[in-house]
Protein backbone atom coordinates (compact mmCIF):
# COMPACT_ATOMS: atom_id res chain seq x y z
CA UNK A 1 0.00 0.00 0.00
CA UNK A 2 3.10 2.31 -0.18
CA UNK A 3 1.27 5.29 -1.12
CA UNK A 4 -1.17 4.75 -2.68
CA UNK A 5 -4.21 7.61 -1.51
CA UNK A 6 -7.43 5.83 0.20
CA UNK A 7 -10.52 7.43 1.21
CA UNK A 8 -11.95 5.64 4.08
CA UNK A 9 -15.59 7.23 5.11
CA UNK A 10 -17.24 7.39 8.53
CA UNK A 11 -13.80 7.24 9.77
CA UNK A 12 -13.52 8.73 13.25
CA UNK A 13 -14.86 5.42 15.37
CA UNK A 14 -14.75 1.65 15.04
CA UNK A 15 -14.24 -0.25 11.81
CA UNK A 16 -13.49 3.47 10.04
CA UNK A 17 -11.09 4.40 12.31
CA UNK A 18 -9.47 0.90 12.53
CA UNK A 19 -9.46 1.09 9.16
CA UNK A 20 -7.42 4.04 8.32
CA UNK A 21 -5.16 3.38 10.58
CA UNK A 22 -4.16 -0.37 8.93
CA UNK A 23 -4.02 1.51 5.69
CA UNK A 24 -1.58 4.07 6.59
CA UNK A 25 0.53 1.45 9.01
CA UNK A 26 0.61 -0.25 5.79
CA UNK A 27 2.34 2.99 3.96
CA UNK A 28 -0.90 4.93 2.20
CA UNK A 29 -1.98 8.59 1.95
CA UNK A 30 -5.14 8.05 4.70
CA UNK A 31 -7.92 10.22 3.72
CA UNK A 32 -10.37 10.87 6.95
CA UNK A 33 -13.94 11.56 6.27
CA UNK A 34 -16.46 12.05 8.61
CA UNK A 35 -19.31 14.43 9.83
CA UNK A 36 -18.14 15.56 12.97
CA UNK A 37 -15.35 18.42 12.37
CA UNK A 38 -13.32 18.99 16.10
CA UNK A 39 -13.09 14.79 16.88
CA UNK A 40 -11.54 14.13 12.83
CA UNK A 41 -9.37 17.86 13.54
CA UNK A 42 -8.10 15.80 16.43
CA UNK A 43 -7.81 12.41 15.18
CA UNK A 44 -5.68 13.92 12.15
CA UNK A 45 -3.40 15.50 14.62
CA UNK A 46 -2.94 12.42 16.64
CA UNK A 47 -2.18 10.16 13.33
CA UNK A 48 0.46 12.50 12.19
CA UNK A 49 2.56 12.41 15.61
CA UNK A 50 2.42 8.66 15.04
CA UNK A 51 4.41 9.08 12.01
CA UNK A 52 1.28 8.51 9.12
CA UNK A 53 0.35 10.11 6.64
CA UNK A 54 -3.21 11.11 6.68
CA UNK A 55 -5.59 14.13 5.54
CA UNK A 56 -9.06 15.29 7.31
CA UNK A 57 -11.91 16.24 5.32
CA UNK A 58 -15.14 17.17 7.29
CA UNK A 59 -17.88 14.86 5.38
CA UNK A 60 -21.65 13.88 5.72
CA UNK A 61 -21.69 11.63 3.01
CA UNK A 62 -25.72 12.36 3.28
CA UNK A 63 -24.88 15.72 1.45
CA UNK A 64 -23.81 15.03 -2.32
CA UNK A 65 -22.04 18.61 -2.31
CA UNK A 66 -19.87 16.93 0.51
CA UNK A 67 -18.99 13.74 -1.41
CA UNK A 68 -18.53 15.64 -4.51
CA UNK A 69 -15.66 18.15 -1.69
CA UNK A 70 -14.37 14.95 -0.52
CA UNK A 71 -13.14 13.66 -3.59
CA UNK A 72 -12.06 17.08 -5.01
CA UNK A 73 -9.73 18.01 -2.10
CA UNK A 74 -8.36 14.55 -2.41
CA UNK A 75 -7.23 15.30 -5.99
CA UNK A 76 -6.33 18.73 -5.53
CA UNK A 77 -3.86 17.06 -2.34
CA UNK A 78 -2.84 14.10 -3.83
CA UNK A 79 -3.44 14.08 -7.64
CA UNK A 80 -4.82 10.94 -7.26
CA UNK A 81 -7.13 7.96 -5.62
CA UNK A 82 -6.69 4.62 -5.58
CA UNK A 83 -8.97 3.12 -2.97
CA UNK A 84 -12.70 3.94 -1.65
CA UNK A 85 -13.71 2.52 1.95
CA UNK A 86 -17.27 3.13 1.87
CA UNK A 87 -18.43 2.58 5.26
CA UNK A 88 -19.72 5.18 6.96
CA UNK A 89 -22.95 3.82 8.17
CA UNK A 90 -25.85 3.45 11.28
CA UNK A 91 -28.42 0.82 12.58
CA UNK A 92 -31.76 0.85 14.23
CA UNK A 93 -33.73 -1.46 16.21
CA UNK A 94 -37.61 -1.28 15.62
CA UNK A 95 -40.51 -3.31 14.14
CA UNK A 96 -41.55 -2.39 10.50
CA UNK A 97 -45.19 -1.53 11.84
CA UNK A 98 -43.76 0.94 14.87
CA UNK A 99 -41.23 2.38 13.05
CA UNK A 100 -40.89 6.00 11.58
CA UNK A 101 -40.41 6.34 7.85
CA UNK A 102 -38.32 8.46 8.46
CA UNK A 103 -35.82 6.65 10.36
CA UNK A 104 -35.66 4.57 7.11
CA UNK A 105 -35.15 7.08 5.11
CA UNK A 106 -32.23 8.29 7.32
CA UNK A 107 -30.67 4.42 6.65
CA UNK A 108 -31.00 4.86 3.40
CA UNK A 109 -29.57 7.95 2.82
CA UNK A 110 -26.51 6.78 5.00
CA UNK A 111 -25.85 3.73 4.42
CA UNK A 112 -27.17 3.67 0.68
CA UNK A 113 -26.98 6.97 -0.88
CA UNK A 114 -23.85 7.92 1.15
CA UNK A 115 -21.95 5.05 -1.00
CA UNK A 116 -23.60 6.33 -4.04
CA UNK A 117 -22.64 9.95 -3.86
CA UNK A 118 -18.90 9.31 -2.81
CA UNK A 119 -18.49 6.64 -5.60
CA UNK A 120 -19.92 9.00 -8.29
CA UNK A 121 -17.40 11.36 -7.78
CA UNK A 122 -14.57 9.09 -7.25
CA UNK A 123 -15.02 6.67 -9.72
CA UNK A 124 -13.23 8.73 -12.79
CA UNK A 125 -10.33 8.72 -10.63
CA UNK A 126 -10.69 4.81 -9.62
CA UNK A 127 -10.85 3.96 -13.02
CA UNK A 128 -8.03 5.87 -13.66
CA UNK A 129 -5.87 4.01 -11.24
CA UNK A 130 -7.58 0.73 -11.92
CA UNK A 131 -8.00 0.92 -8.25
CA UNK A 132 -10.24 -0.49 -5.72
CA UNK A 133 -14.16 0.30 -4.47
CA UNK A 134 -15.27 -1.05 -1.09
CA UNK A 135 -18.37 -1.36 0.56
CA UNK A 136 -18.11 -2.44 4.39
CA UNK A 137 -21.77 -4.80 4.76
CA UNK A 138 -22.93 -7.24 6.93
CA UNK A 139 -24.72 -10.66 6.79
CA UNK A 140 -27.62 -8.16 6.71
CA UNK A 141 -27.19 -7.83 3.10
CA UNK A 142 -27.70 -11.53 2.60
CA UNK A 143 -29.90 -12.57 5.41
CA UNK A 144 -32.72 -9.95 6.44
CA UNK A 145 -32.64 -9.02 9.82
CA UNK A 146 -36.11 -9.24 12.33
CA UNK A 147 -35.88 -5.48 13.98
CA UNK A 148 -33.39 -4.42 11.57
CA UNK A 149 -35.63 -3.88 8.45
CA UNK A 150 -34.07 -0.92 7.55
CA UNK A 151 -30.61 -1.36 7.99
CA UNK A 152 -30.73 -5.15 6.62
CA UNK A 153 -32.86 -3.29 3.34
CA UNK A 154 -30.20 -0.98 3.30
CA UNK A 155 -27.14 -3.43 2.89
CA UNK A 156 -29.07 -5.34 0.24
CA UNK A 157 -29.38 -2.65 -1.88
CA UNK A 158 -25.54 -1.69 -1.18
CA UNK A 159 -24.69 -5.18 -2.62
CA UNK A 160 -26.97 -4.97 -5.68
CA UNK A 161 -25.39 -1.61 -6.34
CA UNK A 162 -21.68 -2.86 -6.19
CA UNK A 163 -22.25 -6.15 -8.06
CA UNK A 164 -23.72 -3.59 -10.74
CA UNK A 165 -20.89 -1.65 -10.39
CA UNK A 166 -18.17 -4.10 -10.83
CA UNK A 167 -20.07 -6.00 -13.77
CA UNK A 168 -20.32 -2.36 -15.64
CA UNK A 169 -16.61 -1.84 -15.37
CA UNK A 170 -15.38 -5.67 -15.70
CA UNK A 171 -13.18 -4.74 -18.96
CA UNK A 172 -11.77 -1.35 -17.35
CA UNK A 173 -9.77 -3.01 -14.58
CA UNK A 174 -11.87 -1.49 -11.28
CA UNK A 175 -12.23 -3.48 -8.58
CA UNK A 176 -15.22 -4.08 -6.10
CA UNK A 177 -15.31 -5.39 -2.83
CA UNK A 178 -18.14 -6.05 -0.77
CA UNK A 179 -16.89 -6.70 3.14
CA UNK A 180 -19.60 -8.48 5.46
CA UNK A 181 -18.14 -8.23 8.76
CA UNK A 182 -19.29 -9.78 11.78
CA UNK A 183 -20.93 -8.75 15.12
CA UNK A 184 -18.15 -5.72 15.66
CA UNK A 185 -17.19 -4.32 18.83
CA UNK A 186 -18.23 -0.28 18.31
CA UNK A 187 -20.86 2.12 19.47
CA UNK A 188 -23.08 1.37 16.45
CA UNK A 189 -25.52 -0.73 18.45
CA UNK A 190 -25.59 2.51 21.02
CA UNK A 191 -26.17 4.67 18.44
CA UNK A 192 -29.07 2.84 16.51
CA UNK A 193 -32.11 4.54 16.01
CA UNK A 194 -35.40 3.65 17.51
CA UNK A 195 -38.66 3.61 16.28
CA UNK A 196 -39.10 7.44 16.66
CA UNK A 197 -35.30 7.95 15.21
CA UNK A 198 -33.81 8.37 18.77
CA UNK A 199 -30.88 6.63 19.36
CA UNK A 200 -30.91 3.29 21.72
CA UNK A 201 -27.96 4.37 23.86
CA UNK A 202 -26.65 0.94 25.17
CA UNK A 203 -26.16 -2.32 23.34
CA UNK A 204 -28.46 -5.52 23.59
CA UNK A 205 -25.59 -7.94 22.66
CA UNK A 206 -22.75 -8.44 24.30
CA UNK A 207 -19.52 -6.71 23.00
CA UNK A 208 -16.49 -8.24 24.82
CA UNK A 209 -17.46 -12.09 22.75
CA UNK A 210 -17.42 -9.63 19.32
CA UNK A 211 -14.87 -8.96 16.74
CA UNK A 212 -12.57 -6.38 17.40
CA UNK A 213 -12.40 -3.46 14.72
CA UNK A 214 -8.46 -4.08 13.79
CA UNK A 215 -9.48 -7.39 12.88
CA UNK A 216 -11.72 -5.98 10.41
CA UNK A 217 -9.27 -3.28 9.07
CA UNK A 218 -6.97 -6.21 8.58
CA UNK A 219 -9.39 -8.27 6.62
CA UNK A 220 -10.06 -5.72 4.78
CA UNK A 221 -6.24 -4.63 3.46
CA UNK A 222 -5.75 -8.12 3.04
CA UNK A 223 -9.07 -9.13 1.18
CA UNK A 224 -8.08 -6.01 -1.11
CA UNK A 225 -4.55 -7.08 -2.32
CA UNK A 226 -6.24 -10.05 -3.17
CA UNK A 227 -8.64 -8.07 -4.88
CA UNK A 228 -11.26 -10.47 -3.42
CA UNK A 229 -15.24 -9.95 -4.67
CA UNK A 230 -17.60 -10.84 -1.58
CA UNK A 231 -15.68 -11.88 1.70
CA UNK A 232 -18.06 -12.92 5.01
CA UNK A 233 -15.76 -12.90 7.55
CA UNK A 234 -16.78 -15.23 10.01
CA UNK A 235 -18.07 -18.80 10.13
CA UNK A 236 -21.93 -18.00 11.68
CA UNK A 237 -21.89 -15.33 8.75
CA UNK A 238 -20.64 -18.29 6.06
CA UNK A 239 -23.40 -20.57 7.62
CA UNK A 240 -26.21 -18.34 7.38
CA UNK A 241 -25.08 -17.97 3.88
CA UNK A 242 -25.15 -21.21 3.07
CA UNK A 243 -28.59 -22.73 4.91
CA UNK A 244 -30.63 -19.68 3.12
CA UNK A 245 -29.66 -20.94 0.11
CA UNK A 246 -30.49 -24.75 1.29
CA UNK A 247 -32.97 -24.41 4.20
CA UNK A 248 -34.44 -20.95 3.81
CA UNK A 249 -37.56 -21.59 6.61
CA UNK A 250 -35.12 -23.31 8.97
CA UNK A 251 -33.10 -19.80 8.46
CA UNK A 252 -35.88 -17.54 8.94
CA UNK A 253 -36.74 -19.65 12.45
CA UNK A 254 -33.62 -19.20 13.59
CA UNK A 255 -32.62 -15.85 13.25
CA UNK A 256 -36.06 -15.22 14.40
CA UNK A 257 -35.76 -17.20 17.88
CA UNK A 258 -31.84 -15.31 18.51
CA UNK A 259 -33.08 -11.71 17.72
CA UNK A 260 -36.61 -12.54 19.99
CA UNK A 261 -33.86 -13.31 22.96
CA UNK A 262 -31.96 -9.68 22.74
CA UNK A 263 -32.15 -7.46 25.95
CA UNK A 264 -35.27 -5.51 25.79
CA UNK A 265 -36.30 -7.13 21.64
CA UNK A 266 -39.05 -6.20 20.16
CA UNK A 267 -40.28 -9.04 19.06
CA UNK A 268 -41.08 -9.94 22.57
Amino acid sequence: MKDKVVIVTGSSSGIGLATAKEFARQGAKVVLAARRSDLLQSLESSLKLSGYEVFAVTTDVTREEDCRNLVANTIEKYGKLDVLVNNAGISMRALFRDVDISVMKRLFDVNFWGAVNCTKYALPYLIKSRGSVIGVSSIAGFVGLPCRIGYSASKYALHGFLETLRIENLKNGLHVLIMCAGFTKSDIRKKALTADGSPQGFTPREEEKMMLPEDVARAIVRSLLRRRNYVILTLEGKIMALVKRIAPRFLEYEIYSRMANEIDSPLK
